[in-house]
Order: structure tokens, then sequence, then C-alpha cells
């Protein structure tokens, strides 16, 4: 039976469920507080040069074929297949290529860092048994449902659990595998892409490497954004509306099932909402108090980003597309983040350049640089104090890691900031992916992807489960759009 279902925001999670809602016949009106569709993920042209405005590592893409075959629509998703996934930089003038060719990458630690080859192997082999004995289950349906324990992938999961190491933190495991520092950093730094601790997070957590070492890691031929109007595109032609500088001002109820939402334009029928905007900000702003789920939206929030764009007259041929530039004190810089709540004064710089897969995003002989360094979500909820010093210290760092005067190369400039983040896409204090996962019960703490007191009232996006990245976004509105489908 045809229902009307609002969507309040445009974020990948948003667009992802349109599409799934709306391919399965239901009337679908998107409801987004901005001109432009993509939350997050959006771009800005800035003088000569294009911009990704936010995430810019893509794994999974058949997750986005995946809604394309769903939609029975031609429109197509190029994307191309990197074979260099990342370059990393040290303060001590090593510099390390990691490659998806296991092979080669094993090599290269070894020669670079010392590191056996069986080590790397041992890790990535971890990093994929723990995908396949927890990942459809973690990651592709509901925690919150009792049946979807009672199968035989839970019971080999139960039965390999130790291979998991609950017990351990993703720190202790990578010191456990790795003797050189650095090699424990570079597998440690893939905590930040749920912005997480990983001297607190679980060791599962190392899952992360699967996707980008035994899967592969790629890259839309037009940028990031290319995601988000692909999936805008599929779903205009599936009929959804959009409803664009559009405020949810109130999600109404009715004896505690959802009946209208009510909007900065006008009041829209609604039989079922799917909500892709930050769990706080729909509780705290949208729902009525009696629905606050404390214990939930309490918890410490993940970290979120200080980042500058900027158009740079020369290229850099020892970047790549994606780049880090370590920091000096890794556990030093994660107290800062979670016990200091200050960003850190030698800070782990991430370079991210497109126009080295995608020339047209630059002027010939330039490159578009995003520079983004982790810093913590902004709980004052007040502008941010600290970029112009930072800013000071990212220079810096550069300078001596690259032997460059970066000043002088830089012609344009914007920059987002933690406050910026919350104002554009009422993120908690700007925090990218919603609570952090910085105990071993992480995955169990999120919130729901449905109400366990709205009837009718669903979530998907960043800030509930299965978590916070483009391919769990994309999964947490499958997730919705099957558990509509069951009760529909």
């Amino acid at each position: 039976m045809q229902k009307n279902i609002v969507i309040i925001g445009s974020g990948v999670a948003g667009l992802a469920s349109a599409i799934r809602l709306g391919a399965a016949g239901h009337k679908v009106t998107v409801v987004e507080a901005n001109d432009y569709v993509g939350g997050k993920l959006t771009a800005k042209n800035i003088g000569r040069y294009r911009f990704d405005m936010g995430p810019s590592v893509f794994t999974m893409p058949h997750l986005i074929e995946e809604l394309t075959v769903i939609s029975k629509q031609e429109l197509k998703f190029e994307y191309l297949t990197l074979d260099k996934i990342c370059n990393y930089f040290y303060e001590d003038g090593t510099t390390l290529s990691a490659y998806p060719d296991k092979e080669k990458f094993a090599t290269e630690v070894h020669n670079k860092l010392g590191e056996t080859k069986e080590s790397v192997y041992e890790q990535l082999k971890y990093s994929a048994t723990a995908y396949e004995l927890i990942g459809e289950l973690f990651m592709e349906q509901s925690l919150h449902k009792l049946s979807n324990f009672l199968n035989l992938k839970t019971a080999k999961a139960l039965l390999n659990i130790r291979k998991l190491k609950l017990n351990k933190t993703m720190n202790e495991a990578n010191n456990a595998r790795f003797k050189n520092k650095k090699t424990v950093q570079l597998f440690n730094r893939f905590a930040t892409y749920n912005g997480s601790n990983p001297f607190k997070a679980p060791a599962l957590i190392n899952i992360i490497a699967h996707l980008e070492h035994n899967i592969g890691a790629f890259a839309p031929k037009g940028g990031m954004h290319d995601i988000t109007m692909h999936l805008y595109n599929l779903s205009v032609k599936l009929g959804v509306e959009y409803k664009m500088n559009t405020r949810v001002i109130k999600v109404i109820t009715e004896n505690d099932l959802v009946n209208n939402v009510l909007t900065s334009s006008g009041e829209i029928k609604a039989d079922i909402v799917v909500s892709g905007a930050d769990i706080k900000h729909v509780y705290t702003k949208l729902l009525d108090k009696k629905y606050y789920p404390t214990k939930i939206l309490e918890q410490e929030k993940s970290l979120s980003g200080l980042i500058f764009y900027w158009g740079v007259k020369k290229e850099f041929q020892e970047l790549s597309l994606h780049n880090i530039l370590f920091s000096e004190n890794s556990e030093a810089e994660f107290n800062s983040f979670f016990k200091d709540k200050t960003p850190y004064h030698d800070p782990t710089i991430y370079i991210n350049i497109t126009s080295k897969v995608t020339p047209t995003d630059a002027p010939e002989g330039c490159e578009n640089w995003f520079v983004m360094i982790n810093v913590p979500h902004n709980a004052s909820g007040e502008p941010i104090h600290y970029v112009k010093e930072m800013r000071k210290q990212i220079v810096a760092k550069i300078n001596r890691v690259l032997k460059t005067d970066i000043e002088q190369y830089i012609e344009i400039e914007d920059v987002l900031d933690p406050y910026l983040i919350e104002q554009r896409t009422s993120s908690s204090g700007g925090s990218l992916y919603g609570n952090s996962s910085n105990n071993k019960y992480a995955a169990f703490l999120r919130h729901a992807n449905s109400s366990s007191k709205i009837k009718n009232m669903y979530f998907c996006g960043g800030s509930v489960h299965p978590g916070g990245g483009i391919p769990l976004g994309l999964l947490s509105a499958k997730i919705v759009s099957e558990m509509i489908a069951e009760k529909s």
C-alpha cells in the first residue's frame, strides 16, 4: 500500500532512502533546510577551483550500483579504481605509500618500517575475517531486533569470538602485531573514520582497513559530489519531491503515532517519517521532550573537523589523491581531543587533492587542496576561536614535512569549522559521526533505526546505527527501507 513518506534531510542516507522508498511505490517528499542536496557531501566552486566540501574517501561502490539497479534507471555512475590508496609522511622524513595490492603494500611496509611482510598479511587477514564474521550482522541489519541474532551467521560469529579480540583496544591489538610505532599509527588512524580514539575504541574498528586494503579504494570521476548528484537524479526520476530551503519545525505525533510534519512552508501529510538529520537535533528540536532518550544522546560525541580549502598554484609530485602527515605523538593528540577537549598543537593533517584524478578541478599547473585536521566537537555551540592559531600550526607542519613554503602558493582560501558544520548540517557540535565508538559496546549503543516510542518514526544517517561514513549511511537507508517494507 502506498504511504506518504516524509524524509528529513538530503544527506547521502536521506537520498538513498528516497530512492529505495520511491522505488517501492511510496509518495516520498524530502525536506531540506539548505538550497542544495547532499548534506556534508556537497561541493563548491571557489575562483578557478572546484572542491568537495565533505567526505573524501570512497569505498564499497557496489552500494551505489545497487541503488542504480533498484531505481531501474539507466543513469551511469563512473568511478576509478585507485592503484594507490594513500601517501603517508612522518616528521623524521619517513614516507610510505599504501597500495591495494597486498604484496606491494607489505613490501613497502617491510622496506620503510622494518615490519615483516607476514605481519601485514596477518593484519589484513584479521580485518577480512572480522568483516566476514560480523559485517553483515552489525552493518546490514538492525541490532535492536532479537530475531536478527537467531541465525547461523550469529552462531558462527559466537563460535569464533576469540578471533575478534573483543577484550582489546584498537591500539593494543595493533601494538601486539607490529614493532614499529609508525606502523601502529598507520593502522590506528582508521579510528578517525568514525571519529573515535584508537586508544579507547575496540580492536574491531580495524575492520575498516578491510574496506580499503582488501576490497579497494575508488574515486568518482567527477569528485565525491558525483555521488550526491547521481543519487539525487535517480530519486527525481522516481518521482521523489524535494522541498528546498525548508526547515522542519516539528514532527507532529498523536497518541505516539506519526501524524504530520510541520515545516517553515506549511504542514505536510506524513504516514511515515524518516529522519536523516543528526539524532540529537531531532530529539531536542523536532520531537516532544517526553521522547528524549537520555542515555543514548548523552554519550561522548565523535570528533569534528577543521578544514581549509586552498587553491594552490603549484603541483606537488610527492602527493597523490589522499595524503596524511602524521603527528609526532599520536596518543597525546587523541588525549587532547577527548580528555582536554582542545585541538592538538601538532596535528595529523589529511590533504585530499581531487585534481590528481579529475584535472578539471584546478587550473593547469595548480591543485585543489582539501586540508583537514581532527578537532573536538564544539560542545559550547559558540563560534570557534582557534582557527587562526591552528592554521599557523598546519602551515608550519606542511612546510617542515614537505620542505616547502606553502603560503606563497595559496591563491584562494575558504574554511569550515565545527561551528559552521553545525550551522549547515545540524550536527550536534559539528560532530561528524554522532556518538564516538570509544568502548567495546559502541555498536550496541548507537540509536536504533526506528523509534521504540513513536510508531512509524525511522532514523538513518551517520548518527544512528550502523554508524558514520558514506557506506554505513547507505546501509542505514537499506535497513530503514526493509523495516518499512516489513510493516507495509
